[in-house]
This record gives structure tokens, C-alpha cells and sequence, in this order.
């Protein structure tokens, strides 16, 4: 019997969880304090919170943990943009993933990462060339195959007689 906890993490329980670390990162302020807040809006223990963090959670977050401490060492957003408090905490968390993306496709799509019309169109040109040859490398490959089947069954049948 493969019985499921009743107490089990769902997917949605973490990302509040990694969510709330990483902006109480940013912050500056302790992981301690984001258990305490994470166990109060899932009604477990802050040391559960900490477990679960530590134990499964951390190690898929190491990037943002050090993008989240980078930030909190140049003083974090809310000095640089208009910011509203949110009225509940889970809106804060949505509002903290929200922005988490949108920093995150911003850096994806700085200048210096941008090519021109030209370059993308020579690019998406070579990898075609690079499929056409690779497709006529695999017809290759499965005639050779062929071949190597008829061969088999001719010394196969070679035997037999």
C-alpha cells in the first residue's frame, strides 16, 4: 500500500515557501523570520518550514538565493521603484513572483542580448542547413542499416542450407 501523507508539501506549498525565503533574503532579513511567516500561512511549524527548506527546497533555488543576496547588497528594489504595499501576504507573494519574472526577462532581453533581424535570420538560416544535413546524415544511417539487415539474413539463410 503506497499511502500519501496527509501532511505532505504540495508544489504550490513550496513555491510560497521559496518565495518567501527569497524575498526575506532580499530584504535583508532572516530565513528564521520567513518560517515563522511561512508556518503561520500553512499551518505548520516554522521548524517544519526550515526542514523542508533546507532538506529539498534550497538546493533548487541555489541561483535565485545568490541572485536574492546580490540584490539585498545593492539595496534592494524599493528604493529604486514605486512601491506599493500589498494588502494580504499571499498577493505580496504573487506580486514578489511577478517581479522575480519580469527581472528575470529583463535580463534575458537586455541590448546586449538582443541580436539584430539580420543575425537571427542567419541563424535560424544555419540551422536549417544543419537539419537538412543532419536528416540526409540519418537517411545515410538507415540505408547503411538496411544494408547491414539484408546482409545478416543472407548469411542467416547462408547457414540454414
Amino acid at each position: 500500500m503506497n499511502a500519501t501523507r496527509q501532511d505532505a508539501w504540495t508544489k504550490d506549498e513550496d513555491v510560497i515557501l521559496a518565495e518567501t525565503v527569497l524575498r526575506y533574503i532580499r530584504e535583508g532579513k532572516t530565513q528564521l523570520e520567513a518560517f515563522k511567516e511561512v508556518a503561520k500561512q500553512l499551518s505548520r511549524t516554522s521548524a517544519a518550514c526550515g526542514f523542508r527548506w533546507n532538506a529539498t527546497i534550497r538546493k533548487n533555488y541555489q541561483d535565485a538565493v545568490t541572485h536574492a543576496k546580490e540584490e539585498r547588497k545593492q539595496g534592494g528594489r524599493k528604493n529604486t521603484w514605486n512601491y506599493i504595499e500589498p494588502k494580504s501576504s499571499h498577493e505580496k507573494d504573487t506580486i514578489d513572483t511577478a517581479i522575480s519574472l519580469l527581472e528575470k526577462m529583463k535580463i534575458n532581453f537586455s541590448p546586449e542580448n538582443q541580436i539584430s533581424q539580420q543575425e537571427y535570420e542567419k541563424q535560424v538560416q544555419n540551422l536549417e542547413e544543419e537539419n537538412k544535413y543532419l536528416k540526409a546524415q540519418l537517411l545515410r544511417y538507415e540505408d547503411a542499416w538496411k544494408e547491414m539487415g539484408n546482409l545478416w539474413s543472407w548469411v542467416n539463410k547462408a547457414d540454414t542450407e
